[in-house]
């Protein structure tokens, strides 16, 4: 009789595998920071900035002719106060309203793009 072979079990940290069978997962990509994931990041990134640089070329706009407005006029001091205080924080709060709704919005946009795959 011949002696059989003893069985060893071999254990170890399980190793991570990719599917092969076409699914595909973005937040994967992300988690493993591969380039595809480096990708949506910046896409994420890149709208982002484009609604700050937005929303700070309108506050630009909006307070930037101020200082020409007033010395135009040095004797209107009631007319600055009324501008600063009342004229312009209404547009500076709907700018404010915008920028958030708009953030908002491109999160929840990258959050869909990569749940729905």
């Amino acid at each position: 009789m011949e002696p059989t072979e003893r069985r060893v079990t071999v254990t170890g940290p399980p190793r991570r595998t990719r599917r092969t069978s076409g699914y595909y997962r973005p937040r994967t990509e992300i988690d493993e920071l591969t380039t595809l994931g480096h990708t949506y990041v910046r896409s994420l990134m890149r709208t982002q900035l484009r609604a700050a640089l937005t929303g700070l070329a309108v506050l630009v706009l909006l307070v930037g002719p101020l200082p020409l407005v007033f010395a135009a006029a040095p004797d209107a001091r009631r007319l600055a106060w009324v501008v600063l205080g009342f004229c312009l924080y209404a547009p500076l709060v709907l700018l404010a309203r915008w920028y958030v709704r708009r953030a908002e919005r491109n999160e929840r946009d990258f959050v869909r793009l990569i749940e729905d795959r």
